[in-house]
């Protein structure tokens, strides 16, 4: 599976959109209800394992991640 997809992850906790770069450019919001959503297009899932490994590495927890094709 190497075609580009978009993704939505959310997560527990705080994170400002300065971290758009070193999470490969995703947009990222911060709800009211104290969780965050980062969502973009991904080239393949060796992209997605990057993310999901740097929100690890932050200690933070993976509510969701949903997969659509790019033009969704």
């Amino acid at each position: 599976m190497n075609n580009p997809c978009a993704y939505e992850i959310r997560i527990e906790g705080h994170l400002t959109d300065q971290w758009s770069d070193w999470f490969n450019g995703l947009v990222i919001n911060f709800a009211d209800d104290g969780k965050t959503t980062l969502y973009g297009t991904l080239a393949d899932q060796s992209a997605l394992l990057g993310v999901l490994n740097k929100i690890h590495a932050l200690n933070l927890t993976i509510l969701s991640v949903k997969r659509s094709d790019p033009e969704n």
